[in-house]
């Protein structure tokens, strides 16, 4: 059966998330970005408007202000943006079951065999922009085709509210002629190297002499060469929790802080919210990484393995050991970070000796203990919010 796969790309998804509830900023140049204060002051997504002056994602807001000087910036909200994501991937999944998301705002879907439902391709497509667009007041651009790397190639194709097909007979035509920094999978260093190698377009990369990309690139060289002429065989894949490979929260600093107390407090409320989700998915890990990154933006990180867990305290303990190892008072810190993976695919009853079980008793006791009042604390929140109890370290930070 011939495959039909589609890339769905939500058209600057953020400030059009923004533009649901402030109907105000519709037409006007407007854009999503942190607040300068923090340090944080750059574009994440900027509307279509705001991009005819130049804007782009990235750009520092003093510089956008001299482009665009009316923008109306928007603080992030993320909580908003993975619940609007949600809405989306809930609509799509009545159009197939097999979707891959590849980012908050994209995601494939497998509509192969899904004609004599919803008709053409072109048709379902207009379907589910429609859909969206009623539903949730978000705008997408759809790219067709029969495998990934060609639908996503596509989609970008024509953007806000483009549909665009681009099958295998359409490459020579359609992408070919495309500069090869325009393709999918090609960063800027690659880009950079195949220009001075004197490729310049993607069907330039695509008749290239494949063994000397191999032989410049190594495995990377074989994958760009298949991907220039159309080739992608990897399947729509559906993610799970069960993915999960790490749960880590990080935070940059709005001031530097060379204080170490003050540093715990911060890991206290990343371990917090780190300890949070991994007992959402139930993904108990035995490494905990922290990041340290200090104000001449040099990083650190180290990492130890420990006894299984997902608990706050066992993983706030492992990160404040590796703090107080590796604190230097003589270099402020800016970014702090903390993480946990390691994560077994199964929990497997090991087999113990007799002389142990007593020892073993009374230490799975004391976790069960710490167990339950975690899943009471959890269940608080989800009731109450997040905010409704913090750890004492937080709260007598907070006093002083």
């Amino acid at each position: 059966m011939h495959r039909v796969i589609f890339l769905v790309d939500m058209n600057a998804f953020f400030i059009s998330c923004e533009s649901t509830r402030h109907p105000e900023i519709i037409g006007k140049p407007a854009a999503v970005a942190g607040d300068p204060k923090n340090r944080s002051g750059i574009i994440l997504t900027a509307n279509y408007e705001a991009r005819k002056f130049g804007v782009k994602t990235t750009m520092v807001l003093h510089r956008v202000l001299k482009l665009c000087p009316n923008i109306i910036i928007i603080p992030p909200d993320h909580c908003f943006y993975k619940q609007k994501s949600k809405e989306v991937m809930g609509i799509l999944s009545k159009y197939t079951p097999v979707i891959e998301k590849n980012s908050i705002d994209e995601a494939w879907l497998d509509m192969t065999g899904c004609e004599r439902i919803f008709g053409k391709p072109h048709q379902t497509a207009e379907c589910i922009m429609k859909h969206i667009n009623s539903e949730l007041g978000l705008d997408c651009s759809i790219g067709i085709s029969e495998n990934k790397f060609l639908a996503k190639m596509a989609s970008e194709m024509k953007k806000p509210l483009g549909i665009t097909e681009l099958w295998k007979k359409d490459i020579e035509l359609k992408l070919w002629p495309l500069p090869v920094e325009f393709m999918h999978g090609i960063g800027e260093q690659t880009a950079r190297k195949l220009r001075e190698m004197k490729i310049k377009t993607i069907g330039e990369l695509a008749l290239f002499d494949r063994r000397y990309l191999i032989k410049k690139f190594g495995k990377v060289g074989a994958e760009i060469h298949q991907l220039a002429n159309g080739i992608d065989v990897s399947p729509v894949t559906p993610h799970s929790h069960k993915d999960v490979k790490s749960i880590g929260k990080s935070i940059t600093l709005a001031h530097d802080i060379s204080d170490i107390e003050s540093a715990k407090v911060i890991l206290m409320e990343l371990s917090d919210k780190v300890g949070m989700t991994a007992r959402k998915y139930n993904k108990k890990g035995h490494t905990v990484q922290i990041n340290i990154k200090y104000s001449n933006f040099q990083s650190i990180t180290r990492q130890r393995t420990i006894t299984e867990t997902y608990l706050v305290k066992e993983i706030y303990s492992a990160g404040i050991e590796m703090l107080e190892k590796n604190w230097n008072e003589q270099l402020p810190v800016r970014l702090l970070g903390i993480s946990l993976s390691g994560f077994s695919k199964y929990n497997e009853d090991e087999q113990i000796s007799m002389f142990n079980m007593l020892e073993m008793d009374n230490e799975r006791s004391s976790v069960r203990k710490i167990d339950k009042i975690e899943d009471a604390i959890d269940n608080i929140r989800k009731k109450y919010g997040d905010s409704i109890i913090k750890p004492g370290l937080l709260i007598k930070k907070s006093k002083n």
